[in-house]
């Protein structure tokens, strides 16, 4: 489901056959932006461990915040694949879909309610230009709440996303409607 060579379930072997049994226990099936990683075990090890660490671990930043900045930073990046996956997820933790197609088009960002604003906003401004970013910028984030490790968990996930989102374009990953839905422990 890309430009480069995968490795399907059936045919993996030693640490890849590990990884893919253990991502079908959890979720049910494996993602092409895995999928894609099949070529280099060793990599889409750590890119689980980091994703899980971002989007699950402690943190003052709620799910919603976390799935919300996901979307926004693949829209920026016009990732397809990201958007939609993480639009999916975004659904579990926000039931209005206005709010979730100005996230979408990562556009009309200053209307949303101050703190989810403010957050998303800065995400998108570290995506498109980062050289811009200045100290004033964290202050605008304290200003709504967020705490230093917030603030560093926020810049890890939109640093995170840049990362995936070019993977996935960079290397064509595709998705179908099912591919996008129904991961268990998403």
């Amino acid at each position: 489901m890309s430009w480069i060579e995968e490795i399907e379930v059936s045919e993996a072997d030693g640490k890849l056959a590990e990884m893919y049994a253990q991502l079908l226990k959890q979720r049910g099936k494996i993602s092409n932006i895995l999928k894609v990683h099949s070529l280099n075990p060793d990599a889409l090890e750590n890119h689980l461990d980091l994703y899980m660490t971002l989007m699950f671990g402690k943190s003052g930043l709620s799910r919603l915040e976390r799935e919300a900045i996901a979307v926004v930073v693949s829209a920026s990046n016009d990732c397809e694949y990201c958007i939609r996956h993480h639009a999916e997820s975004l659904r579990q933790y926000l039931d209005d879909e206005e709010t979730l197609k100005l996230l979408m088009a990562a556009d009309g960002l200053e209307t949303l309610e101050p703190r989810l604003s403010n957050i998303v906003r800065h995400a998108e401004k570290l995506t498109d230009v980062p050289g811009a970013m200045t100290e004033v910028d964290l202050g605008e984030l304290r200003a709504v709440g967020l705490s230093d490790k917030d603030i560093l968990d926020l810049t890890m996930i939109v640093a995170y996303f840049n990362f995936v989102n070019r993977i996935a374009v960079g290397l064509g990953v595709d998705f179908s409607e099912d591919e996008v839905r129904g991961y268990l422990n998403d």
